[in-house]
């Protein structure tokens, strides 16, 4: 008798049933038997498998029994089958593990007292004590192959490598960069980088993917490097500020400062991967840190208390608040959401001013806000990326900021996936793009109804545009961009014919602040299929941590003074441009609250010191509309004060109480990505 509904039983048809060290397992067909064990809470040793890149089986060590095979089976490539009987800890699978490990130690020079990775966080030197090994039984061979000092951020030393290429496998089947590889054969073997270049001369990017999946001490951090073990850090889950990717980290930290940033493997949108700027950044911060109070004496700025500091800013512009043209206000979109909800409230509502944006002045979100107004949830999700057979990049160069977005795509670029970049200027995605082409400057909108034109002209349409005069846009995109025809055809004919198409667009075109242009490629995507009723494969890539918080709360505009009386500008730990700190101290009176000494508090009347990032906890909405919370890391200098705590103080000593909905007020404009 079948019982249970259909999708219960499509469910346990898809589920095999083994028995590993006499235990009954349930396992999902087509997994492999390693990670099967691991599902069962059955630990297999291991070394060259890594969950997050494609079995291998190189190193052996997860070698396991299974009845009626004749010789021992590599587990992390051996599918499970119905009824298999799989022994994972014999005498005999000792004795071999045992070998392999001796044959790994003998190869290189593991002299584990001089490696900073010994002692706990050294898998190959985990493993030996797991077989309760105390010494080499074979002599090493004794090889000296140079170390590679040359890279700012990573020690690559051979002679501590174990050749199990998770390494290799990161930097392609993550990072999609493909810098290293195996040189040389047998006992020579080595990693290299390009053609055996020095690591600091090659084309890595610098993403830190294949330290953090090294197992051994071959590939050291030079950041974190004999700081402490991985018992004696404090791992906390937070997300990355460093752009608007919206990237999961795992802190580690010590001794109030952190010691190393690690991708999180479960993180929904990178899924352990990070970008240089994610990794290094935050650890490599050389700015001076502002610890005290300053105010301009006789033309100075002098060290004051709080009390003497808020109250010369209370007493500036309090008179000012109710006049459109007192107060223009900046904040920086790496402030946490519900800090840019009260510099809104502040300033907008209870000053009302006229002027109160954001230090990016909506160049990569103003446009695209607009045209949500009227089609809300137009873009999709970045995991679409993942699984893309064409992307059309279009004034976007990952390979410079959003990193993680490219990796996405480029990781696949091996398996035949197209990539289209469309750019005036130069770029690296033009090296490794199928097509690249190169219109004029501003003539963005003519190339996209171009390409329009040339997919109806051909018949290519997924959903017609209903095009009347397609010859002559044809003809006018030709002439106007200076791209041929043949090769805007041949980039039609290659989007047109993708089955899972992506057009991702960065400042490149958002910077033109034209609504028409958004509407033209949401016009192309729904053309060729990036957007219909299954998928959305149309994303901006937005700007900074918070850039869409700030675009939802109407932080946006253009900064031009206008005869205001003083300007307040919340930095935070950002940079600011110098064309806008240029144009912030033309302002009769100028308070900055910040982190660190900048050109800008250097012309300030009042400095406030500030909590950075990894000092203070908040919310963050990343480019396809997911809030994530960032956690308090660290505790702050002594007379450094949190963002939200500063704005809070200012208005109570103006008798202004602060709205603290901030999740109500990011609701209230329409998105162009759906909030979760």
């Amino acid at each position: 008798m079948i019982i249970g509904s259909p999708t219960e039983r499509i469910k346990e048809e898809r589920m095999v049933e083994i028995t590993i060290n006499g235990k009954k397992v349930s396992a999902p067909k087509g997994t492999t038997v390693l990670r099967a064990a691991e599902m069962a809470g059955i630990q297999i040793p291991k070394l060259c498998d890594h969950k997050h890149l494609a079995p291998y089986g190189g190193c052996r060590l997860c070698i396991v029994e299974v009845k009626g095979m004749r010789v021992p089976i590599a587990s992390c490539t051996l599918p499970v089958s119905d009824g298999m009987e799989i022994e994972t800890e014999t005498e005999a699978l000792k004795q071999s593990r045992k070998f392999i490990l001796s044959m790994l130690f003998s190869d290189r020079n593991h002299f584990c007292p001089f490696c900073q990775v010994s002692g706990g966080d050294c898998e190959l030197q985990n493993a030996a004590y797991h077989e309760e090994m105390t010494h080499w039984p074979i002599q090493p061979g004794w090889n000296h192959f140079i170390t590679d000092t040359s890279h700012p951020y990573f020690i690559l030393d051979n002679n501590r490598c174990i050749l199990c290429r998770r390494c290799v496998r990161a930097c392609a089947e993550m990072a999609g960069n493909f810098t290293l590889s195996v040189a040389e054969r047998g006992a020579s073997s080595m990693i290299v980088a390009d053609t055996n270049v020095p690591l600091g001369d090659s084309t890595c990017i610098k993403c830190g993917s294949c330290v953090q999946v090294c197992p051994t001490g071959a590939l050291i951090d030079r950041t974190s490097a004999y700081q402490a073990k991985d018992e004696q850090l404090t791992e906390i889950k937070s997300v990355c500020a460093g752009c608007s990717v919206g990237c999961s980290v795992n802190i580690m930290v010590r001794d109030n400062r952190i010691v190393r940033i690690e991708g999180d493997w479960d993180g929904d949108v990178n899924h352990g991967v990070l970008c240089e700027h994610g990794r290094y950044d935050p650890v490599t911060e050389t700015r001076t840190r502002l610890t005290t109070p300053l105010m301009r004496v006789n033309g100075t700025l002098q060290p004051v208390s709080w009390e003497e500091a808020l109250s010369a800013v209370q007493e500036k512009l309090q008179p000012l608040a109710g006049n459109k043209h007192g107060v223009a206000a900046l904040a920086s979109t790496r402030l946490p959401a519900e800090t840019l909800s009260a510099f809104k409230d502040l300033f907008q509502n209870k000053f009302d001013s006229e002027l109160v944006t954001s230090i990016e002045e909506g160049v990569p979100t103003a446009a695209v806000s607009k045209y949500a107004e009227k089609h809300a949830g137009f873009e999709g999700k970045i995991d679409t990326l993942r699984n893309s057979d064409t992307v059309l990049c279009i004034g976007a160069n990952v390979n410079r900021s959003h990193m993680v977005a490219g990796f996405l795509f480029k990781r696949n670029l091996s398996k035949g996936i197209h990539l289209i970049n469309i750019d005036p200027g130069e770029s690296s995605l033009d090296e490794i793009a199928h097509m690249a082409l190169k219109p004029n400057n501003g003539a963005d909108l003519v190339l996209i109804r171009g390409l329009q034109a040339v997919i109806a002209k051909e018949g290519l349409e997924r959903k017609s545009l209903n095009i009347t005069d397609v010859d002559a846009r044809i003809q006018k995109a030709v002439k106007e961009t200076g791209i041929p025809l043949d090769k805007l055809t041949q980039a039609a004919q290659i989007l047109a014919h993708a089955v899972s198409p992506v057009i991702i667009y960065g400042k490149g075109i958002t910077a033109q602040r034209d609504e028409t242009l958004i509407e033209e490629l949401h016009q192309l995507a729904v053309q060729v299929g990036c957007v219909d009723e299954e998928r959305n494969g149309l994303l901006s890539l937005k700007g900074e941590a918070n850039s869409l918080a700030a675009a939802l709360l109407g932080l946006d505009e253009s900064f031009e003074l206008n005869g205001h009386k003083a300007v307040y500008v919340a930095l935070g730990d950002d940079h600011v441009s110098r064309s806008l700190a240029e144009r912030v101290s033309k302002a009769p009176y100028l308070v900055v609250q910040a982190s660190y000494e900048s050109g800008i508090t250097e012309k300030a009347d009042v400095v406030l010191p500030v909590s950075t990032w990894s000092e203070q906890e908040g919310h963050y909405i990343n480019l396809d509309g997911r809030i994530k919370k960032a956690e308090k890391l660290l505790s702050p200098p002594e007379h450094v004060r949190d963002n939200l705590d500063v704005l809070t103080d200012l208005a109570k000593r103006m008798s202004l109480t602060l709205d603290t909905d901030w999740q109500n007020a990011v609701r209230a404009r329409k998105a162009s990505v759906t909030l979760n």
